[in-house]
């Protein structure tokens, strides 16, 4: 499975993005398929995941209440709606899929493969 995400760019303050996780040559049937988020010279943040089994989504206090994620039936699309963004959630957005247990499931090391990232700049 390859991952392609899209769907970045610039919003105000306020504002909202959706960005999309596609998923190629196979689906994301298995996979937990988590958001992270970087800034320069800063580890990976988790930001929110789903998981494969049942759908259960957890999210990092920072983007509670604002960000959704969700995935279509076929399985091949993840998408990470983003409201209420603030100057403080501009960052570079990777999608990662993986199939680590619960308690591994928020760190970038329990996700082996990853999307090449997509730029989110809120200005002020």
């Amino acid at each position: 499975v390859q991952l392609q995400a899209s769907g970045g760019g610039l919003v105000q303050d306020g504002g909202s993005l959706t960005l999309s996780c596609a998923a190629s040559g196979g689906t994301f049937a298995s996979y937990n398929v988590g958001w992270f988020r970087q800034t320069p010279g800063t580890e990976r943040e988790f930001v929110g995941v789903i998981r494969w089994s049942g759908g259960t989504k957890y999210y990092a206090d920072s983007v509670k209440g604002r960000f959704t994620i969700s995935r279509d039936s076929a399985r091949k699309t993840v998408t990470l709606q983003m409201n209420s963004l603030k100057p403080e959630d501009t960052a570079i957005y990777y999608c990662a899929a993986g199939r680590t247990v619960l308690s591994n499931i928020r760190s970038s090391t329990g996700y082996d493969i990853w999307g090449q990232g997509t730029q989110v700049t809120v200005s002020s």
